[in-house]
């Protein structure tokens, strides 16, 4: 089975956008729980994802990786952004303490989104055919992006939130050398990537996420990944 240009895009619309505006949504909503508000004030603690949505990380991004991935008919790997929620971490009543659940609450809120996903695949098959074969589809791709976007997320590299979870956790005096790290992080992210090491380093967080996952699809972890395949190529 090869989906077209217009299936992939409807198959993958509506997970990318949650995935990535909802993640950021989370870190508002940890925020202002621990203290802080300024997220809460720039009307960017919500789940409208039109208060979160980048126009190039959220539509342009995406939409250009399927298109090349269709004209150039190879697989692909799904990413993109939305716009970052501020946080002021100085804001929060323990700064270093409350930082780690602010950041935890992204890659917290993805792994969620792709539990719901899995769940409406079960739905899916529990209604029938004629709406089994669209829901899988759109529950495999919202499973994977939210697995690909928890994965990236908890890379210990700042600014990513697997970066300011290590700075919560390192000794005052090691947290502020490894601060440093931040302007070069984003560098670091597209070195690993071009080498071919961020697949390496993404794949076992990404294949524990889809087995645990697909125990609440009601599909084996094979046809999971078969329709995880079919969207992906």
């Amino acid at each position: 089975m090869e989906l077209n240009l217009i299936q992939k895009i409807t198959v993958w619309a509506i997970p990318v956008i949650f995935a990535i505006t909802l993640h950021e949504a989370a870190h508002g909503y940890v925020a202002k729980f621990f203290g802080d508000k300024t997220a809460w004030m720039l009307g960017r603690v919500t789940l409208n994802p039109l208060k979160h949505i980048d126009p190039v990380g959220t539509i342009l991004v995406p939409l250009a990786i399927l298109l090349m991935s269709k004209l150039l008919g190879g697989g692909f790997i799904l990413f993109g952004w939305a716009k970052p929620v501020p946080v002021n971490f100085g804001a929060l009543r323990n700064p270093k303490r409350n930082m780690l659940w602010v950041a935890v609450a992204g890659p917290a809120a993805n792994l969620l989104m792709a539990i719901f996903w899995a769940l409406i695949i079960k739905l899916g098959i529990s209604l029938g055919d004629n709406y089994t074969q669209p829901m899988a589809l759109m529950g495999a791709a919202g499973i994977f992006i939210n697995a690909i976007l928890m994965a990236l997320n908890l890379l210990p590299l700042p600014p990513l939130d697997g970066g300011r979870i290590t700075l919560s956790l390192l000794p005052n005096r090691y947290a502020y050398r490894y601060a440093q790290l931040e302007p070069y992080g984003f560098y670091i992210l597209l070195a690993l990537m071009f080498i071919g090491w961020l697949g390496l380093i993404l794949s076992p967080i990404l294949a524990v996420t889809l087995v645990v996952v697909s125990s609440f699809s009601g599909l084996s972890h094979g046809d999971l990944v078969t329709l995880i395949q079919i969207i992906t190529h």
